[in-house]
């Protein structure tokens, strides 16, 4: 077997392998799924379908706090990381892993729905753009938001020699007012309780039913126009 042969090989593999990963991507797979499903109106919306709705995130009641930006916002997931080494090798070694979810409203045209995440079982899938990012290392100091950061979760900054320590963060959120992108199963549900600026005995709400996810994206694509499938 000739060495070209062997490249041409090598080469056609790692493309499928870079395609594979790619279209089961949870952006790919969620942006794929939403492109499928026409926008509607929250008023036209029918019971007992699975639809797509764009419009603005609104908290129900108090509002969750971003660790790092301190934006106020309905979800928010988080990562910090450490370096680690093991002789030649470093990598970067999750230490927190942090997740968080509330019930909340989607706002369009002046209509609203609520959504209705879970996360024990968990009933979403969700693709978020990172937000914010922080970082520490030798060469690179802390800044007060990340070192209280780091405080809060009792993660040292400095090595036992006073050197910093290289961790990474990153955060990502559906902050209070964004323009998001959620799809699911919808009801109808009467309101036993006012709600808060809604005038309407009844409330779409989106769940996930069975297979059937709910979805949640604040990916610009996801706000595009259909043009065909990914």
């Amino acid at each position: 077997m000739s060495a070209l042969y062997i490249v041409i090989i090598a080469v056609t593999l790692f493309s499928i392998l870079a395609y594979l990963i790619y279209y089961y991507s949870p952006k790919t797979i969620i942006l794929r799924r939403l492109k499928n499903l026409p926008n509607q109106r929250i008023g036209s919306l029918k019971t007992k379908t699975y639809s797509k709705i764009e419009g603005k995130a609104l908290q129900i009641d108090t509002p969750l706090i971003a660790p790092l930006s301190k934006r106020k916002c309905v979800f928010y997931k988080m990562v910090i990381q450490k370096k680690v080494r093991s002789g030649k090798n470093s990598r970067w070694k999750t230490i927190v892993n942090e997740e968080k979810i509330q019930d909340f409203f989607i706002e369009k045209t002046g209509e609203r729905l609520v959504v209705l995440p879970t996360t024990n079982p968990k009933n979403y899938y969700d693709y978020l753009v990172t937000d914010k990012t922080a970082s520490s290392g030798l060469f690179k100091e802390l800044t007060p938001e990340f070192e209280a950061v780091l405080q809060s979760y009792n993660i040292k900054s400095d090595t036992l020699f006073g050197f910093k320590r290289q961790l990474r963060y990153k955060e990502s959120i559906v902050e209070v007012g964004e323009r998001i992108v959620v799809a699911g199963y919808v009801t109808w549900e009467k309101l036993d309780n006012p709600v808060k600026d809604y005038n309407y005995s009844n409330i779409a709400a989106i769940r996930a039913n069975g297979k059937d996810k709910i979805l949640i994206t604040d990916s610009p694509a996801a706000h595009k126009p259909k043009h065909g499938r990914l």
